[in-house]
């Protein structure tokens, strides 16, 4: 919500690029109740961003296994139907905070792309026959992340040395940014 405002501010100034991180990069079942405990703590974001809608864990879906499938399903969009990317990156977001649906399920994945759009069992397809290369692609920028002393979503990494983890203001963002195309012009 916040980088989609300072894109409308700042126009071709800036380009968002964004990138995977896993916040839960191991495979495992969580308990249930423990998971519905920390969702409460989504309400502290929600606060934050009005315009973002957050509930807690209220579906009788279990709770995700780990964040590699979602941030492969994010690139494989990107790679299968470009157009679509944003659209089902917003969806991905949305089942996951708003609908509570596990997004580490792959047919939940490709239900979402269905629901944004592409054929749901052509992206499956394109899933199924790609997964290796493009978790190895999501692992690479999760990597790098690390190696930039990234540990917290979100992060936003300014002119690519420049990371600035934890939501930040709008304006916050735009002074920072508009310090850093006043030096490159001065030089």
């Amino acid at each position: 919500m916040r980088l989609d405002e300072l894109s409308r501010r700042m126009g071709d100034a800036i380009t968002i690029e964004p990138r995977a991180f896993l916040l839960r990069p191991e495979t495992t079942q969580r308990e249930r109740d423990k998971f519905v405990d920390y969702t409460q703590s989504w309400m502290r974001p929600a606060a934050m961003e009005p315009r973002a809608k957050f509930n807690v864990w209220r579906s009788d879906a279990p709770a995700p296994s780990g964040s590699i499938p979602a941030q492969v399903a994010a690139k494989a969009m990107t790679s299968f139907d470009s157009t679509l990317t944003e659209g089902f990156e917003r969806a991905l977001l949305a089942a996951y905070f708003t609908d509570n649906r596990d997004i580490s399920d792959w047919q939940v994945l490709a239900d979402i792309a269905g629901e944004t759009g592409a054929s749901g069992s052509q992206f499956a397809d394109y899933l199924a026959a790609n997964t290796t290369d493009l978790t190895q692609n999501v692992i690479d920028e999760h990597n790098e992340a690390v190696s930039l002393g990234i540990t917290a979503v979100p992060t936003v990494v300014i002119n690519d040395v420049f990371p600035v983890q934890g939501a930040q203001d709008v304006e916050l963002y735009e002074q920072w940014i508009r310090k850093l195309i006043d030096r490159r012009t001065e030089a």
